[in-house]
């Protein structure tokens, strides 16, 4: 049993909060240096965002936030900004995914909760809440509750969410605790296997919750701890989901909830909650602390401050996921459904692959000091389902999305040096994509092409698996493995078998030869067709590993950049039932998913940078705005956001192994990167203004510098890069 004496802590008055215990003087005194200031959780929390929103830390186990009462796809977080209900405070959530999972383990005060023919229906117990009622903070939220009167403030360490509820002193104060409902959204799988609720003394209450959702084999094991004792309790099962009614009287004081869970056991659980003796006031300043030194890592002067909100919100969204996923003595539930002990590295889950692999990877590579655990992480998948890591979810394979992109996340890091990463085991495990059958890779190995009338997406997943075939062949080169080398650089390559020189898209090619019939390259059919949330205006340039031989197919520079160009001026109108993830448009561009975020930058492969920069600028006005529906997609565990921040910053990583980063155009007037071995590397951009969006000329360390990307070699070395910025590039 947990003492009560871990939750003694200085009361803040009913309505009243505060991102640090200090006073206003105080305040003032390390407002220059509050980078949490700058985040807006709520923005991307409407339209498409599907962000998360509530109370966490960077990468923290814990995600406790709030659950509307409401299902479907906008609400793949739990939580959209056009709700406002609650149906109870979840401590586990996903940020920014198509597909909605976790939101386990809900806690919900309440003051006057009636069963209804011996079941609690959800009914009893959801309550409204006004949006000027409510304050989201990194680390912190805070809502007043409907018609109850309760106000609710939550906050979390790495393992353990902290509640305190504030009741009405008139009302007697109850808690819900549920673990039937979650954030399962429009899903074709069970949702609640099994759960179990037990009270075991007058102030702990254990459980677990098992769930077959996205991911199919989810099991969350909790322990909640209450600093006031339970008067009463009353158990309610319904199938396959148990709830329970707390009872405590009336209270004249908060009551404070300490929740711990693990993916592993009742006493890993146990071991997390007895690891968490600090008060719910210091957990919160330490959460402030934590995001403020993981927002420090990139500081930036602006004169927008909508700008500058847009960065560190994007920063801060790019910290959520992956998450911890190993309880504090050491262990972890492997992809084999095992149990496994390890000090060597830190366990994560949360792979989006298919998105991170872009960009948020590689910007972990300049600031994050964890790489070696991700990749760690990834390779540990690997050997416990003997497969490599798609999109990994909770030690469960959901196998979504094409391609197989733990592959240039895990070469990516070994190419660029990070200590901890056994890199011939790391070869080993992404070499196996040659021996691969499932999703078309047997009809690559054995004809070098995936016919359209035997797999579905066929064009989409070709040119994913290029990309990572590419990858695999940088680390044979850097290990001396010619011969595989050259395998994995002809099989980079077979993009071209889809690309129609008569038309200029790549398209279907069926399993005699010819071409799909018939073929319109803007339409798309979600789910059935040869693209993957998209078409093939979109597709057509997904080979960011090789823009020359791309150009070469075209017939060279001018056809390239005559294609490129009409790409954004041809007509956005998208035929009935294409995928709703096709948004942000600009003629067929579709800034909104993945697979167009490098096209803008392959301009300037071709000397138009000025072309790039007039559309980076429409994107940034367009598509990132500082308010609840200011994301134009799904965020997709960070990447719509790191798109922005490395743009923001004046570069972009076309090819997410090759170690170079492609010149657009810097909305920030100065940059300074506190990157992860030490050192820092500055950005200037001389004379940027709204009319400014030209880059004229560049120095690195004084020096002209006539590039048109820089290495990550040269931002690791740290120094001072210079863009002078004009009004028209001639």
């Amino acid at each position: 049993m947990i003492s009560n004496s871990v939750f003694k802590l200085s009361v803040l008055a009913l309505g009243t909060v505060a991102l640090v215990a200090c006073s206003n003087s105080e305040k003032k005194q390390i407002a220059a240096e509050s980078y949490v200031d700058w985040v807006d959780p709520l923005i991307g929390s409407g339209g498409h965002g599907h962000v998360f929103v509530g109370a966490s830390i960077p990468h923290g186990m814990i995600q406790l936030g709030p659950n509307n009462n409401k299902k479907g796809w906008d609400w793949c977080s739990g939580y959209h900004d056009s709700d406002s209900t609650i149906i109870g405070f979840a401590h586990t959530h996903l940020s920014g995914t198509g597909i909605a999972d976790l939101g386990d383990i809900l806690l919900m005060p309440a003051v006057s909760v009636i069963d209804s023919a011996g079941y609690l229906p959800s009914s009893a117990y959801v309550s409204t809440f006004l949006k000027q009622e409510e304050l989201v903070t990194p680390g912190f939220y805070q809502v007043k509750l409907h018609p109850s009167g309760v106000n609710v403030e939550l906050t979390a360490g790495e393992r353990v969410g902290m509640h305190r509820y504030v009741y009405p002193s008139d009302k007697k104060a109850q808690v819900v605790v549920d673990l039937e409902n979650s954030a399962q959204s429009l899903m074709l799988r069970e949702g609640t296997i099994s759960s179990e609720l037990q009270l075991i003394n007058d102030s702990t209450v254990v459980g677990v919750r098992s769930s077959d959702e996205w991911a199919m084999n989810h099991t969350v094991y909790f322990r909640s701890v209450f600093s006031k004792p339970i008067l009463n309790s009353r158990l309610y099962a319904k199938e396959k989901g148990k709830k329970m009614v707390l009872d405590f009287g009336i209270l004249q004081e908060p009551l404070l909830v300490k929740t711990a869970v693990s993916y592993v056991s009742s006493e890993g659980a146990l071991a997390n909650l007895e690891a968490e003796h600090r008060t719910f006031d210091e957990v919160h300043e330490d959460a402030v602390e934590l995001w403020n030194d993981a927002l420090s890592k990139i500081q930036v002067e602006v004169k927008d401050d909508n700008v500058k909100k847009m960065f560190y919100t994007a920063l801060y969204h790019t910290m959520i996921s992956p998450s911890v996923f190993q309880d504090v003595d050491g262990s972890y539930k492997g992809a084999d459904g095992k149990v496994y002990q390890t000090s060597d590295f830190v366990p994560y889950t949360i792979f989006s692959l298919w998105d991170t692999y872009r960009a948020v990877h590689p910007l972990y590579t300049l600031i994050d000091t964890r790489n070696a655990d991700y990749v760690n992480s990834l390779l540990a998948i690997y050997d416990q389902q003997k497969s490599l890591p798609i999109w990994h979810l909770a030690a469960n394979e959901t196998s979504c999305m094409v391609g197989v992109h733990s592959i240039p996340v895990i070469v990516d890091a070994c190419l660029k040096g990070f200590s901890g990463i056994d890199v011939e085991r790391a070869y080993q495990a992404v070499k196996s994509i040659r021996e691969m059958n499932d999703n078309g890779l047997d009809f690559v190995r054995n004809q070098e092409y995936i016919p359209a009338d035997k797999i579905s997406w066929s064009v989409a997943r070709a040119l994913e698996y290029a990309i990572d075939d590419y990858a695999v062949a940088q680390l044979a080169k850097h290990l001396g493995k010619e011969d595989d080398y050259q395998l994995f650089m002809k099989r980079s390559k077979y993009y071209a078998h889809y690309f129609d020189s008569d038309s200029g898209f790549m398209r279907g090619k069926l399993a005699d030869g010819s071409w799909r019939l018939p073929f319109d390259p803007s339409h798309s059919l979600h789910m059935e067709d040869d693209y993957v949330e998209g078409n093939a205006w979109q597709y057509t340039w997904l080979v960011p590993h090789d823009p020359q031989g791309l150009v070469k197919l075209f017939g060279g520079k001018k056809q390239f950049v005559e294609k490129l160009d009409s790409l954004f001026i041809v007509s956005s109108e998208l035929n009935e039932g294409a995928s709703i993830d096709i948004t942000g448009m600009i003629g067929q561009y579709a800034h909104g998913n993945e697979p167009s975020h490098h096209i803008l930058y392959l301009y300037p492969y071709v000397g138009e940078k000025a072309k790039a920069a007039k559309l980076l600028h429409q994107v940034y006005d367009s598509f990132y705005k500082a308010t609840p529906d200011g994301l134009i997609g799904n965020e997709d565990c960070g990447q719509m956001s790191a798109w922005y921040i490395f743009s923001a910053m004046g570069f972009y990583p076309v090819n997410p192994v090759d170690g170079t980063f492609v010149f657009g155009s810097p909305l920030l007037d100065r940059v300074t990167m506190n990157l992860n071995n030490g050192k820092k590397f500055e950005i200037i951009a001389h004379n940027n203004s709204q009319r400014n969006i030209y880059i004229k000329s560049i120095k690195l360390n004084g020096k002209p510098y006539d590039k048109f990307y820089i290495t990550y070699e040269d931002i690791m070395n740290g120094g001072v890069l210079e863009f002078e910025m004009v009004d028209i590039l001639n």
